[in-house]
């Protein structure tokens, strides 16, 4: 298990309702449902991903979250999640405000591309690679590049309320210089 994965749970309500966008195989969700006893949901783009999920009995559908969340009322859910998708996203903004419409909170997890790994990497002229950005430039679907400090400012600007943060490099938490040395963010917001 990744350690976002492990705070996220840790930050999710007993027996919440969730909705995860973007839930890729469906390990969280699965971890929601059998630690957190949660009411789990989730929307998945990738067909094979999504036979995954059916496979260990989740409830996912499969929908492109850029589309928005229309089939669900305002509020339907306690909390939304975006684990390492938001960067992927054609319409991030759009998306994070109808996670935030259709969830009293969400947990936002991504890539921190100002990780001074990254960043030597592009002063030395290479499109980054990481463990947390695995891709090369022409397979990567990764379509925003944000750092955590990107995204604090983004909350305050859309007014949205950081609840709290954790960061993570290397499978521990980072408390020092998060922007710096972390490889990922994690935060859950509110309006």
């Amino acid at each position: 298990m990744r350690l976002q994965d492990n705070i996220i749970t840790e930050w999710a309500p007993q027996g919440s309702s969730v909705l995860e966008l973007g839930c890729g195989n469906g390990d969280l969700l699965l971890k929601l449902v059998t630690e957190k006893k949660a009411r789990a949901q989730g929307i998945e783009i990738d067909a094979q991903a999504l036979r995954e999920c059916v496979a260990k009995g989740l409830n996912v559908f499969q929908e492109d979250i850029d589309g928005g969340l229309a089939v669900f009322p305002d509020g339907a859910f306690d909390l939304v999640i975006m684990n390492e998708c938001l960067q992927q996203v054609k319409k991030p903004d759009f998306v994070l405000k109808e996670a935030l419409r259709v969830g009293r909170k969400a947990i936002v997890a991504f890539p921190n591309f100002a990780y001074y790994k990254v960043r030597f990497q592009v002063l030395f002229g290479k499109v980054p690679v990481t463990p947390s950005l695995p891709y090369q430039w022409y397979e990567t679907p990764n379509l925003h590049f944000l750092s955590n400090s990107d995204f604090k400012g983004y909350c305050r600007k859309r007014g949205f309320k950081i609840e709290r943060s954790a960061f993570t490099s290397a499978g521990r938490t980072v408390r020092f210089l998060p922007n710096l040395v972390s490889q990922l963010g994690i935060y859950e917001i509110s309006v």
